[in-house]
């Protein structure tokens, strides 16, 4: 077992990962910027370094420094939690060349399937379906156009290094293509520092489903069943669940082995999510692997109980995984909602500031995830997501009336959050019914930011 890890992220991640380590009894190191000196991960781990200031570039992302910190300190892995340099291959490499372990899949993995085009590839190897398009990255303008009159309109255009959302756009005639192609080749340039293109059919009003998988390095992989992921804004989750409406025993079953047939062809070690969209004749095409953790994990772990980080510890300590997919069951279902210091009325605006005041949901089934306290800093320098609240029930409808009572329950005074959003969509009866697509939040939105602000004046006139 691994005796002392270094923890390259912040927030509400670098918390869990201290959580699971302590279980672990492996010690942990914190790394902080001038402008999370009083976060709560660098209170809680072992030992904790400054970093480098506010600036991403120059503290989290820094690579340099966070080697340097691991091997002063004695570590012997690192651990990048999500976003940074989570999917970084040049980082995975310098923490193999200093004789870290990182605890993820090799460069050489990372940049098979972080390339959008070449995972593509890895997976028509492996048998699994992909969406129509372009065999490999588009060279430029007039051969996005030709691939699109084969595949037909509309087409989506995606940075083959790009993620969240970025270097992406659709486009559903020929003009439309052209503007699109260099748009989103530039925005590509700007974000990943990598500009190439690919081009895919654009599926209509479709679901988001991913599969996690988790992979040792003796060959043994398996899937935990999937999560819906189709609450979106401008491509960005919201909320997810586990398990997904959608799904029949026997679809999930097929979309699970593929997932696991990918992941053995790419030689993978880890914790990875398989992502698919799924069309509405329940067709589905995969899209992409994310090479780490991701922020929603937790609704898997809740109705698989399996600890998805310990096992991430597990298996870069070079053990086995602490079960087969004949040993898994799953039980239940669970819901997660992101709560992003951002004020959904004013077109999503970030709000940093000052937790004045914060009331955190417990009770029956209900699990928080935060690095927030009353009177913490929120910064403007990073990621908006300030929580994530849980809920677990034996039935679907029984996680959502949880949910619904967890956000109401809910205080976080002094910023602004979407938590009022995401408690309106908990009673949409497209929701309940789980009849909803990725186009939910974009079809709906007006209509719920209207039951908002009713909700607040009657509460504005019965203070009155």
């Amino acid at each position: 077992m691994l005796k002392r890890l270094l923890i390259a992220n912040r927030g509400e991640i670098a918390l869990r990962i201290i959580r699971a380590c302590r279980e672990l009894d492996v010690e942990t190191v914190a790394v902080y910027s001038t402008a999370d000196e009083n976060a709560l991960h660098g209170q809680l781990a072992t030992q904790a370094i400054c970093i480098g200031p506010a600036k991403a570039a120059d503290s989290y992302l820094n690579q340099e420094a966070l080697l340097r910190a691991a091997v002063i300190t004695g570590c012997d892995a690192i651990h990048p939690g999500y976003g940074f340099l989570s999917e970084n291959p040049e980082f995975a490499d310098a923490c193999q060349a200093a004789g870290l372990k990182f605890i993820g899949p090799s460069g050489d993995v990372i940049r098979r399937m972080g390339s959008k085009a070449a995972a593509r590839q890895l997976a028509i190897g492996a048998g699994v379906p992909v969406v129509p398009g372009s065999q490999g990255t588009v060279r430029d303008e007039q051969e996005a156009v030709q691939i699109a009159r084969e595949v037909g309109y509309p087409v989506m255009l995606k940075a083959s290094a790009g993620g969240g959302g970025r270097g992406m756009r659709t486009a559903a005639n020929e003009q439309e293509i052209r503007e699109a192609f260099r748009t989103a080749q530039a925005e590509a340039r700007a974000c990943f520092g990598d500009d190439a293109m690919y081009l895919e059919k654009f599926i209509e009003h479709p679901r988001h489903i991913e599969f996690q998988i988790m992979a040792d390095t003796q060959g043994n992989v398996i899937h935990l069943g999937e999560r819906e992921c189709s609450i979106q804004r401008r491509r960005q989750k919201l909320i997810e669940e586990a398990p997904s409406f959608a799904l029949s025993p026997e679809l999930r079953a097929q979309m699970g082995a593929h997932a696991v047939a990918l992941a053995k062809q790419a030689g993978y070690v880890g914790a990875g999510t398989v992502e698919y969209v799924l069309a509405p004749d329940q067709k589905y095409y995969f899209i992409e692997m994310n090479t780490r953790i991701q922020v929603e994990h937790p609704v898997t772990e809740m109705v698989s109980g399996v600890d998805l980080v310990k096992e991430q510890i597990r298996v870069t300590s070079g053990l086995r995984l602490s079960l087969t997919q004949e040993e898994l069951t799953l039980r239940g279902h669970a819901v997660e909602c992101r709560i992003n210091a951002e004020c959904p009325r004013k077109d999503f605006r970030p709000s940093p500031g000052t937790v004045e005041f914060l009331h955190l949901p417990g009770g029956p089934g209900i699990r928080v995830d935060t690095a927030l306290y009353t009177g913490c800093q929120v910064s403007a320098h990073y990621d908006s997501m300030v929580a994530k609240v849980i809920a677990y029930g034996s039935t679907r409808l029984e996680a959502i009336r949880r949910m619904r009572r967890a956000l109401e329950e809910l205080v976080i005074d002094g910023i602004d959050t979407n938590s009022n959003l995401s408690h309106l969509i908990m009673f949409h009866p497209d929701f309940i019914r789980g009849h909803y697509d990725t186009d939910f939040v974009a079809k709906h939105l007006d209509e719920l930011l209207a039951i908002s602000n009713e909700c607040d004046l009657l509460v504005g006139e019965e203070a009155l």
